[in-house]
């Protein structure tokens, strides 16, 4: 016994062994995050998520006590996300607490925006699938929605430059729907996914309006342009760009910064490391049928 406690006490790497937050502070909360998230989606999508009481007279009332708990959540959970990016960093963050108000009200802010986009969202997945009964059952159901919702967060989230938190957002529904949307990534409006599963769309895609993809498309990087010692050079554009109105069918794989252009159709299992002008139509050599009689053939 020990021997064990001392082997994992070394430190080879200090931040794989502990952070040093001090007594008041520690790493964000995937639980809190969570709950965070269900109050958004009672903001965004109001008497399909939460309490279904509301009424036209108390809408607003509701509104606000709903804001007022994301103001007081989200701000701590900030906070202690600007701390842990400071304690990483060995810099002390005396204005952390003051950055961490002024982020949640500039995303405050952004909420009517997220709500537009989402409903379009909706209204995409709803006119583009005719197993679709109802708006209710996207909104419920569909796998697709519940990852762009938390996409749509996570997305604003990243663009105040909030640490940590909006990648663990995306994760969460990563985990749940099995659809890897990097918050980093740009999407348009009216974006349809399908069936969803296996779904991968990595951080520096540009993704333009009126785009549907089916399960097991991948938009991601051909390879990684290499520093002085040999690791990944972060944050360079990497991704596909698609533009608006292209469809891509299932297992489709498209990699690098390559343009697919406007109202294309990408067919299912097709490898694509290349641009594809406006209007092409990709898709895979047909099968060829051959009859075999009598052993003739083989």
């Amino acid at each position: 016994m020990e021997e064990t406690i001392k082997l994992l006490s070394e430190i080879n790497r200090k931040e794989l062994a502990f952070m040093n937050f001090g007594n008041e502070f520690s790493m964000p909360s995937i639980k809190v995050l969570e709950e965070i998230v269900e109050i958004l989606k009672e903001i965004i999508f109001p008497t399909y998520f939460g309490n279904t009481s509301i009424t036209a007279s108390n809408f607003s009332f509701y509104m606000g006590v709903n804001l007022d708990k994301i103001k007081m959540l989200l701000t701590d959970q900030i906070k202690k996300g600007l701390y842990y990016n400071n304690a990483i960093k060995n810099t002390e963050c005396e204005n952390c607490v003051s950055l961490a108000q002024e982020k949640v009200s500039k995303f405050i802010k952004t909420l009517p925006y997220i709500k537009e986009m989402l409903h379009k969202d909706v209204e995409a997945a709803y006119l583009g699938d005719p197993a679709s009964k109802n708006l209710g059952e996207i909104i419920y159901c569909y796998p697709g929605i519940n990852a762009l919702t938390n996409y749509r967060i996570a997305h604003e989230l990243l663009q105040l430059e909030v640490p940590l938190i909006p990648r663990i957002i995306t994760e969460m529904a990563h985990s749940a729907t099995g659809i890897d949307i990097h918050p980093g990534a740009k999407i348009g409006e009216y974006f349809g996914i399908d069936h969803g599963t296996g779904i991968v769309i990595g951080e520096t895609c540009i993704i333009g309006n009126n785009v549907k993809i089916y399960q097991g498309v991948t938009l991601g990087a051909k390879s990684f342009p290499l520093d002085e010692n040999g690791n990944p050079i972060k944050g360079i554009a990497r991704h596909p760009i698609v533009e608006d109105g292209v469809i891509i069918y299932s297992g489709a794989t498209i990699l690098g910064r390559v343009t697919i252009g406007k109202n294309s159709m990408i067919g299912g299992n097709v490898w694509l490391t290349h641009n594809v002008v406006e209007n092409s139509k990709i898709m895979q050599r047909r099968a060829k049928e051959n009859v075999f009689e009598n052993g003739a053939g083989i």
